[in-house]
């Protein structure tokens, strides 16, 4: 049985592959020659001018989100622009929550009072 392939995503070329998944190998862009990075099965890839969406999934990414299937689908809300991942961001800071788990919040509690 063959391995199941997964995404990975290149941040400076703006590129995706998918290849099949082992943990134990570095995939290396075939561009720029720099590290790719897992991003899981679910992913969706912005069109490469999209520059919003890259810098979007630029914050994801380095805050440790990934999207990888659940049991009972695809992996779950994550921001689809700037301005929601900065509210999301911005509650991180004021409720003390870490960033990664403010960002995959479906919805951020609205002035709640916090300290």
């Amino acid at each position: 049985m063959a391995h199941a392939r997964t995404s990975y995503v290149c941040l400076p070329c703006r590129a995706c592959y998918k290849q099949p998944h082992d943990r134990h190998r570095q995939r290396i862009c075939p561009r720029c020659t720099q590290p790719l990075i897992h991003v899981g099965s679910a992913f969706a890839t912005p069109r490469r001018r999209d520059t919003a969406a890259w810098r979007t999934l630029s914050v994801l990414l380095h805050a440790g989100v990934r999207f990888h299937k659940s049991c009972c689908g695809g992996p779950g809300y994550r921001p689809r622009t700037l301005s929601e991942v900065r509210e999301r961001m911005t509650y991180a800071r004021r409720s003390g929550e870490s960033f990664a788990r403010a960002l995959v919040r479906y919805e951020v509690p609205s002035s709640s009072p916090l300290g």
